[in-house]
């Protein structure tokens, strides 16, 4: 199938790459000329483990553009995977989705051929039949299901771990307003035997994907709850009960050999500094808004949200119970990207932590394996040196954040050992060893 996808952004690229292995002739479309530039040197705009290896792999399957117009014309299916950030009320800002819809429907009035036009942008329940499917037919002067179609087909992709999530997917998700279109989505996902297809509307895709996020949302904050528990009766450790939990049989798998293997949802009952990135502040804020448009209270996603703004702050506790007074004082923050293995730093946790710090009067050194160049834009105006290694970031401090999971940091208490004296660790993370830390916190602890 000839696609083109609208967005050449982390979603809409990723997906790009992962069309064209499938066989499909892909062409990306960006209005950042110098974006699609680096995607045809075979450079990734965005660091994603293992992006740039595969675009060297595409032999011709995959083309960049800024061209939006040749692409439509050229192609039988669009997928529009361009931004819906967060508006101040916790809203969806679909202007750039309406925009790219309106175009795509004026080119749509000078093309004979049917087209499908297919929403991958997170967007809230009833976006594409009730947002994209009118501008689509007023721009084009066209009738949807009889002249093109319109479908929903949401995204699952981790950030660090985006490529394995498309080749190897849990379930597709086929939100369709016409059988043609529903045929179409099916010819677009071919080479996928055996994984989970479900094929429904688009207002039910597009739930689908927001209950998806709110779980793991919730989940996490749940997590940080029973952490903050722990730490308050005192003599439990969260990661001995979060140990327990899960091994229940609720999130483990025995094999036929007796064993067992636990399930990947457990990963989100862990307890830590909180959750950041793109999507899942953004989505659940959204959910809780878009509930409250259609009279719909949300109390539980609603203390969520509070949960997770409120768990950046136990990094400062936790720091005060041994340094009351933080002016003066050089705290390390390790980690500055929302989660390992991308360097994207939206809603991080660090940030929230990082002006706490600052507000105290710390002095603020800052490392992350892949976020300095995000990092040094971020904290221009700030009094926060960003380091280009881990032990020019711990050097002198006399305490270390440890906020995102990153493999890295498993060095930190071999670089400590010969350190007099020893910097406090606050582990936002528990991914250390307590025992293998002189001076140790932890959330949970």
């Amino acid at each position: 199938m000839r696609v083109s996808i609208v967005g050449a952004g982390y979603v809409g690229l990723v997906t790009g790459i992962g069309l064209a292995e499938q066989g499909h002739a892909v062409v990306c479309v960006d209005s950042d000329a110098a974006k699609v530039a680096q995607i045809r040197s075979g450079v990734s705009p965005f660091f994603e483990p293992g992006l740039e290896a595969a675009l060297a792999g595409l032999d011709g399957h995959l083309e960049a553009t800024i061209d939006l117009r040749r692409a439509v014309m050229e192609t039988e299916l669009s997928l529009v995977a361009v931004g819906t950030p967060s508006l101040p009320d916790g809203g969806v800002d679909l202007r750039t989705v309406e925009a790219v819809t309106k175009q795509i429907g004026e080119i749509l009035r000078d093309k004979a051929a049917y087209h499908v036009v297919v929403i991958k942008s997170t967007v809230v329940p009833g976006t594409t039949e009730e947002v994209v499917l009118p501008l689509l037919e007023r721009a084009s002067g066209k009738r949807a299901g009889v002249d093109f179609g319109v479908g929903m087909n949401p995204e699952f992709l981790t950030e660090g771990e985006a490529l394995h999530d498309f080749r190897e997917p849990d379930r597709i998700v086929l939100g369709a307003s016409d059988g043609r279109t529903l045929q179409a989505l099916r010819e677009l996902y071919p080479g996928f035997a055996g994984v989970v297809r479900i094929e429904t509307t688009p207002k039910a895709a597009e739930m689908i994907k927001y209950a998806s996020n709110a779980l793991l949302a919730t989940l996490i904050s749940f997590s940080n709850e029973i952490g903050n528990l722990c730490a308050g009766l005192g003599g439990v450790d969260v990661v001995d009960v979060m140990r327990g939990l899960h091994a229940s049989r609720y999130l483990t798998t025995t094999l036929p050999d007796g064993g067992r293997v636990t399930a990947p949802l457990a990963a989100f009952l862990w307890a830590g500094c909180g959750f950041g990135g793109s999507c899942l502040p953004k989505d659940v804020r959204a959910l809780i808004t878009h509930g409250r448009l259609v009279g719909q209270s949300m109390p539980l996603l609603e203390a969520v949200i509070d949960t997770n703004v409120r768990q950046s702050h136990q990094a400062l506790a936790l720091l005060q119970k041994h340094y009351p007074s933080l002016q003066g004082v050089r705290v390390a923050v390790l980690g500055l990207a929302f989660r390992p293995d991308t360097d994207d730093m939206r809603e991080s946790p660090a940030i929230p932590i990082i002006q706490d710090l600052l507000a105290a009067g710390a002095e603020v050194t800052a490392y992350d394996p892949a976020a300095t160049a995000a990092a040094r834009r971020r904290f221009v105006n700030d009094r926060v040196r960003v380091c280009g290694a881990l032990s020019e970031a711990v050097q002198d401090v006399g305490a270390i954040v440890l906020t995102t999971k990153w493999d890295e940091f498993t060095r930190l208490p071999d670089l400590l050992r010969d350190r007099h004296p020893q910097p406090l660790v606050v582990d936002g993370r528990r991914m250390l060893d307590k025992r293998g830390v002189q001076r140790y916190e932890g959330i949970g602890l």
